[in-house]
């Protein structure tokens, strides 16, 4: 698999896009997240109340992978429980590390999908990664 079928339209869109690269207001958690292979890095804001995530964004700076993964974080977790959130995560790196292959069980993971192939790039992985690992580290530490 090649570099170009990796960057898919999906990825360019979330990279390009700011539209879940912004501060929140009144966040109740602030989570750095740093990827000291690279050095990619965010910093993942999120309003809970109530156990729901009510509004979610990140801030940093990084390769395509790492900003559009956490894009595409961003979306899926928005207005979900916070339990729901944290098995997607399950999810994602379930199909990172190829436990799930089957497409119905990573349906739920709607555009992430998209990051599947990834992890034939030993490299990109951690990139991929972060945002997830910062979301768990954040809800784990409230």
């Amino acid at each position: 698999m090649g570099i170009e079928q990796i960057y898919s339209e999906v990825l360019r869109e979330h990279t390009s896009s700011n539209r879940n690269k912004h501060h929140i207001e009144n966040p109740t958690i602030v989570q750095k997240g740093i990827n000291p292979s690279c050095g990619d890095e965010i910093e993942l804001e999120l309003r809970i109340k109530d156990g729901r995530i009510e509004a979610a964004g990140f801030t940093g700076s990084g390769c395509a992978i790492s900003q559009a993964s956490a894009s595409i974080m961003v979306d899926l977790i928005k207005d979900k429980p916070v339990d729901e959130a944290l098995v997607l995560a399950d999810r994602f790196f379930s199909m990172i590390k190829h436990e799930i292959t089957e497409e119905e069980e990573l349906e739920i993971l709607e555009d992430a999908i998209a990051l599947k192939d990834i992890s034939h790039m030993p490299a990109r992985v951690k990139c991929a990664v972060l945002g997830w690992h910062t979301l768990k580290e954040s809800v784990h530490r409230k």
